[in-house]
């Protein structure tokens, strides 16, 4: 089964903690999809990705063009670049995770419908069978394993 990851972000928003995820995962040689529910959150995690450090580059792309990139953002189920992680944003509807080495739930701590939705998330995927653990941002933004 996929070993799923919920990050409960609550010093930092999407934008800012998601590159250093990434980061860690083209360490590994992983490809990574990162789906969200909305294009606009797509085109607005594009334009962060570019902007996330002048030492860095997250080589990534959106839409069919895209997909050939190590990291790909889109709105779909599919994993065109084999990517062993998927990334789920924005209470995104995990697909079929049996593919996957790892997925990454990341969710609004200060967003009640977001608390709700991964909640939700949480039962589905352990039902499945899914190892789950949760992780909350600490107060200099690094993650600590809570359950």
């Amino acid at each position: 089964m996929t070993e799923v990851l919920f990050y409960h972000l609550t010093r930092q928003p999407l934008d800012k903690a998601l590159p250093s995820l990434l980061e860690k995962c083209l360490e590994r040689n992983w490809n990574v999809v990162v789906q969200a529910s909305a294009p606009e959150r797509v085109s607005a995690l594009d334009d962060a990705l570019w902007t996330v450090s002048d030492e860095s580059f997250l080589p990534h792309g959106a839409g069919p063009d895209g997909a050939d990139e190590p990291i790909w953002l889109t709105v779909t189920d599919q994993n065109p670049n084999k990517a062993a992680v998927r990334v789920l944003v924005d209470g995104a509807a995990p697909p079929d995770l049996s593919g996957y080495e790892r997925a990454l739930v990341m969710f609004d701590g200060h967003d009640g419908e977001a608390l709700d939705a991964a909640r939700a998330q949480w039962k589905t995927l352990k039902a499945q069978g899914h190892a789950v653990t949760y992780w909350k941002q600490t107060d200099d933004g690094r993650w600590k394993r809570e359950a």
